[in-house]
């Protein structure tokens, strides 16, 4: 809300003696003051009973609100008081309370909507593909099933849920911060039902029970859209789905927000605002290397630049880009669509992963025609970037022309703020990456009732090689690994285990969760 809107509503708050709030707090979210309240009628307001100091109160941005909906006070069984806030946060503050209590208080608009098995296993249009799952948690018991599951999910911040056959029993678990914990079962008579509405959001064949399947689907929690890429895997006691919960909050980030420090910050920009040439961005599955190369390209002016991706799958819709979504049953490949996409008169293209040597020699042959080229890469650190694409059967020379730049990242967890203890860090010797902490104070988790076992979040450790001519001259030399990584530290190269130190000294981390994680790297 814009500041002239709040001043307005501020103003009206003072004519009417009554509050105004900026947003609304968790503590005034009471499922018991809803009263079965459906959750559009409180939307079309917008409009939310609180509780405040043991009081009911109604939330809106409109003081008439009371008269253009005269049963609140049959519904609420009192006179309320009001309190103003914008629109934007009332509508937040609905979404949160109705996903808190799994929807359960929309259940008078359940019914109708909820229809998960339908006979011949009919699939869902568009509209009811994207429905609210605010709604469909009161409706249809299988329905409300996996959407109670989904909310809980997103409520949760959960990157995956998994459900797994095991032994008599689907165990479902979600993935929080990088690890999965146990989130209960579903009851074994109905869990082939669950799997089948699954299969139907996704566009699956229902019937088919022999053959790995993958999927989409998108859903809408208020006002938010959430997209899930679905897997299904044949296994020895039924079906294994695997759903990765792909919200736009976590995937649209400013290179700012994503913990990388300053010191690499400003030279990543630099690169990725030179005109053409290949930047590498290097990371396991999960270590946000598409939330970096999104960051990288909002960075860049869409309206006099044609940028173009190619992905698979396209995570998140960007404004003002084209994205193309690879398919490679109809023969739609990375090396097949960044052909075509070359036809259309690109400035900057993202590829979602070279893995092969036909895609790797296009994207460095069109990095050296005029065209700024993103793209991940499965490497082990940001050094072995260009050194995996030579190994992939591309020419030497024709890497070390290309490269300007290789990020390497993963993501560790954050210590939460309200229970870490510190303590002194105690060196293991000459061999320990992080022997410079030696002497230092840092804190370690313990673990309370508002963070998992110690942690809360995450935030991304960083490596940045930038090519210089000696580093391209060694490339076209063929030189080892090692050599060029003691080229690339003699000219200031500071590897992951130098953000994780500083990340450790900074209190945002530990240090077993730095070596547990860049263990493998070392």
């Amino acid at each position: 809300m814009s500041a002239p809107e709040k001043d307005s509503l501020r103003r009206r708050a003072a004519e009417l003696r009554c509050r105004f709030v900026e947003s609304v707090p968790e503590s005034w979210l009471d499922q018991g003051v809803l009263k079965g309240m459906p959750v559009d009628f409180l939307r079309s307001g917008p409009m939310l009973p609180v509780r405040v100091d043991g009081e009911v109160m109604l939330c809106t941005p409109d003081a008439g609100v009371e008269v253009k909906f005269p049963e609140l006070t049959v519904l609420l069984g009192e006179d309320v008081d009001l309190i103003l806030a914008p629109e934007a946060a009332v509508r937040q503050a609905i979404d949160r309370v109705y996903a808190r209590s799994g929807g359960a208080a929309s259940e008078a608009q359940g019914g109708e909507r909820g229809d998960a098995a339908r006979p011949g296993g009919a699939r869902l249009d568009r509209q009811e593909e994207r429905e609210d799952l605010l709604r469909q948690a009161g409706g249809a018991p299988v329905a409300a099933r996996v959407s109670r599951m989904l909310l809980e999910g997103l409520e949760q911040g959960a990157s995956d849920i998994h459900l797994e056959p095991r032994g008599g029993r689907m165990q479902v678990r979600f993935r929080l911060d990088g690890v999965l914990y146990p989130h209960g079962d579903v009851p074994l008579d109905v869990a082939d039902a669950v799997v089948s509405r699954i299969k139907i959001m996704a566009r699956l064949d229902v019937a088919e029970r022999r053959l790995p399947q993958d999927g989409n689907a998108r859903v809408r929690v208020g006002e938010r859209e959430i997209d899930i890429r679905v897997s299904v895997l044949p296994v020895a006691d039924g079906e294994r789905v695997v759903l990765r919960l792909l919200g736009r909050e976590s995937m649209l980030l400013s290179l700012s927000e994503l913990g990388m420090p300053d010191r690499l910050l400003k030279p990543f920009r630099e690169i990725i605002r030179r005109p053409h040439g290949v930047i590498w961005v290097t990371g396991p599955t999960g270590s946000g290397k598409t939330t970096t190369l999104y960051a990288a390209l909002s960075e860049l002016d869409t309206l006099r630049r044609n940028i173009l991706t190619i992905e698979d799958p396209v995570e998140y819709q960007l404004p003002d880009i084209g994205q193309v979504n690879v398919q490679s049953r109809i023969g739609l490949t990375f090396s097949a669509g960044l052909r075509s996409l070359l036809r259309q008169d690109p400035d900057v293209i993202l590829v979602g992963e070279t893995r092969d040597e036909e895609t790797a020699e296009i994207v460095v042959r069109a990095s050296m025609t005029g065209h700024l080229v993103f793209s991940t890469l499965h490497a082990n650190d940001a050094v072995s970037a260009s050194l995996r694409i030579i190994d992939m059967g591309v020419e030497p020379f024709l890497v070390a022309e290309a490269t300007r730049g290789a990020l390497a990242q993963r993501l560790v967890r954050k210590l939460c703020p309200h229970c870490a203890e510190e303590r002194v860090y105690q060196s293991t010797g000459d061999s320990d990456p992080l022997k410079e902490l030696a002497g230092v104070t840092v804190r370690e988790p313990v673990g309370c009732e508002r963070c998992r076992e110690g942690y809360m979040g995450r935030i991304g450790l960083y490596e940045l090689l930038e090519v210089n001519d000696d580093l391209r001259e060694a490339m076209r030399q063929g030189r080892s690994v090692e050599q060029v990584k003691r080229l690339a530290k003699a000219a200031g190269f500071a590897d992951m285990w130098r953000d994780g130190q500083e990340k450790i000294a900074a209190g945002l981390t530990s240090v077993d969760e730095v070596r547990t994680v860049l263990g493998a790297v070392d």
